[in-house]
């Protein structure tokens, strides 16, 4: 596949954008996707989900949905070199079912510079936050511990920064008096399994460019 590929053609229902989507959860974000791509012949499509976990919801929940699932556990004990062939075994998926995007939805590790280079500019992912406020792994939680009014989700490109990848979308959510973070998870995961589709969507429409080195958004 050509390195600029995802960026030159436009998709459509029938040869729709190839995704893989990588998780560790419950693949609740993956199961939204999915529905969306099958009721609404999207032009684009998950190829394959790939999960780091065997435990992970989201394996029982793509059989459900008739998903090809690869499920490639670490090596333990964890090493740099155990990382370097996890990672060489997620590329061989992603060759094998000739995956143009690579799709984040709940997966809790950080990619290494060699697969993000590999892979640069097609990598997004969903973070439950309006971005670059309260990044990492407990954005609920600090939401909650602040004095915000608003919260949300942002998709964003992924670089080799916590959560600090190009902005492509947010959708805002309030925060209510009251709220616990099982409360509020709910509520942004609404907005989540409703933007996330939608900017695929787009990116399939061929709305994401490249012009030069940096990425830049398409209207």
């Amino acid at each position: 596949m050509g390195e600029d590929l995802a960026f030159n053609r436009v998709a459509t229902p029938a040869n729709p954008l190839r995704c893989a989507v990588l998780l560790s959860g419950s693949g609740s974000g993956m199961q939204a996707l999915v529905e969306y791509q099958q009721g609404r012949g999207a032009a684009h499509r998950t190829a394959v989900v790939i999960s780091n976990r065997v435990d992970a919801g989201g394996v029982e929940r793509a059989q459900h949905l008739s998903i090809p699932v690869e499920v490639l556990p670490h090596p333990t004990p964890s090493t740099e070199g155990g990382r370097v062939v996890h990672e060489s075994q997620i590329m061989d998926v992603l060759e094998t079912y000739d995956v143009e995007w690579v799709v984040l939805s709940g997966y809790m590790r950080l990619l290494s510079p060699h697969f993000l280079q590999r892979w640069e500019g097609r990598i997004v992912n969903i973070h439950p936050s309006l971005l670059p406020k309260f990044p990492g792994a407990h954005a609920h939680r600090d939401v909650l511990a602040s004095d915000v009014e608003v919260t949300g989700c942002t998709v964003h490109l992924v670089d080799e920064g916590m959560d600090t990848g190009q902005i492509l979308a947010q959708a805002m959510v309030p925060v209510l008096a009251g709220d616990t973070e099982a409360l509020l998870t709910q509520r942004v995961k609404v907005e989540e399994h409703r933007l996330y589709p939608e900017v695929l969507t787009w990116i399939a429409a061929g709305h994401l460019h490249r012009e030069g080195g940096p990425m830049n958004v398409g209207h």
